[in-house]
């Protein structure tokens, strides 16, 4: 059972029992015994989340892992919420064509990827996984099967509560009046409905991917032309690495330039590879072939496994930030992250979403005042994200970690708007209790 009960981030939890159902009648079942016995249950999937979403607090464990569907069709894939994103990439690929999200996790479940709206590197040109869902099998907390197609709409009265002006964002419900049911139960977190199936929006696969990892002598040269190329045609990708995280990367990559203070990774479909040897200097690295576009590809994926990796090491859990702000308030967010955590001399490394104005912060603690200064310095700059117009959670989801963040970004009016929601679909608060709000009953 332990397994289950813990996720990437090292968030545990507890539960009474663990079910793994068959299949939707079994799935079924469970939730109309739950049902009548009110016990809470936590829907868990690949367990690769960060904010203890899929870590029960009590109740039952009901994963999905056995649903396991995968069809490729012409434009769509028929998914089971158990299939991983790397069987529906890999799959698609055989295809010729793709599956635009692309969180870092390859080894996330489809499930957990719409309940949290994950997005990941490539949403920089086609957005976060709300965008590429055109239907979803859904069983609701009394054991009603919702079949949904994009354009159906909610059939109760939905209020208006206002989105940042950011190009990511999952915190809490995005409500507006005549809503899709799609857009409703993705990025929810589980909360309103368990999400069985889904069919995804494949895109055809590009005829010619140009990658490259482009370093920098320091960090204000790489931002600095963040702003030059988002304007670039077919960019899909900026990715940034810091210092420190090029310092980290060194241990596994001793091709890094010495000279390199800061990386961006950029991809470009149909990319002119000219282009790219005038305006980068002359020791960055760029490839066209899948073999290579694969290697910058761990290249970027490893640097979160030895983050995590060394927090486990220390003992500590992660220390993370998700926030993201308005495109125009990106560099100076950015500038605010490095002085507060130089000031403190803490262990950190920024890298990631920076064409999204989404970078995350990762702090290193090696003791219990550390640990407990980086919570504090997370919660400062959550605030002052919101401060920016930013989002408190772009990708990840606030889970149970982070449900306290919610109040920053929104008024207690507009958090009781979601409840209310909750409430009627979930009168009970069956559902991933804890996650996004403190446990109602009744």
């Amino acid at each position: 059972m332990d397994s289950y009960l813990v996720d990437a981030s090292s968030f545990c939890g507890q539960a009474d029992k663990v079910l793994v159902p068959a299949g939707e009648p079994e799935l079924i079942e469970i939730v109309r015994e739950a049902a009548r016995e009110s016990i809470p249950m936590t829907i868990s999937g690949g367990r690769t989340g960060l904010t203890g979403g899929s870590v029960a607090q009590g109740g039952w464990v009901v994963s999905l892992e056995k649903f396991q569907r995968l069809e490729i069709e012409k434009g769509r894939a028929i998914v089971g919420a158990g299939a991983s994103l790397e069987a529906v990439q890999t799959a698609a690929r055989h295809t010729r064509q793709f599956y635009a999200p692309d969180p870092t996790e390859r080894t996330a479940s489809i499930g957990g990827n719409i309940a949290t709206n994950a997005s990941g590197s490539r949403s920089f040109r086609y957005g976060s996984t709300r965008r590429h869902v055109l239907g979803l099998r859904v069983v609701l907390a009394d054991g009603r099967v919702l079949t949904l197609a994009r354009g159906d709409k909610v059939d109760f009265p939905v209020a208006h509560i206002p989105l940042p002006n950011t190009t990511k964002n999952t915190a809490g419900y995005a409500l507006s009046p005549e809503m899709d049911w799609i857009d409703l139960f993705t990025g929810s977190e589980g909360t309103l409905g368990i999400v069985t199936e889904a069919q995804l929006q494949l895109l055809p696969e590009p005829a010619d991917i140009l990658a490259g990892v482009v370093f920098f002598p320091s960090d204000s040269a790489a931002v600095d032309v963040v702003e030059a190329w988002r304007a670039i045609p077919g960019l899909r990708m900026i990715e940034y690495f810091d210092s420190n995280s090029l310092a980290l990367l060194r241990g596994r990559y001793a091709e890094i330039p010495p000279g390199a203070a800061a990386a961006l990774l950029i991809e470009q479909e149909n990319g002119d590879i000219d282009f790219w040897a005038e305006h980068a200097p002359e020791d960055s690295w760029f490839a066209a072939s899948d073999q290579d576009r694969e290697r910058f590809r761990r290249f970027r994926h490893a640097l979160p496994e030895i983050v995590n990796d060394t927090v486990r090491r220390r003992g500590y859990l992660k220390v993370n930030s998700d926030y993201a702000v308005p495109l125009d308030r990106n560099l100076e967010m950015l500038a605010h992250y490095h002085r507060c955590l130089r000031e403190l001399a803490l262990d950190y490394v920024i890298f990631g979403h920076i064409g999204d104005a989404h970078v995350h912060v990762n702090i290193l603690p090696k003791s219990e005042p550390e640990f407990k200064a980086g919570q504090d310095l997370m919660l400062e700059f959550a605030r002052h994200a919101v401060e920016l117009g930013g989002t408190v959670s772009a990708e990840h989801g606030l889970g149970k970690r982070k449900a306290h963040l919610l109040a920053l970004q929104y008024t207690p009016a507009q958090i009781e708007t979601m409840k209310e929601v909750k409430r009627r679909l979930d009168p009970h608060w069956l559902l991933n209790r804890g996650n996004l709000f403190p446990v109602e009953c009744g």
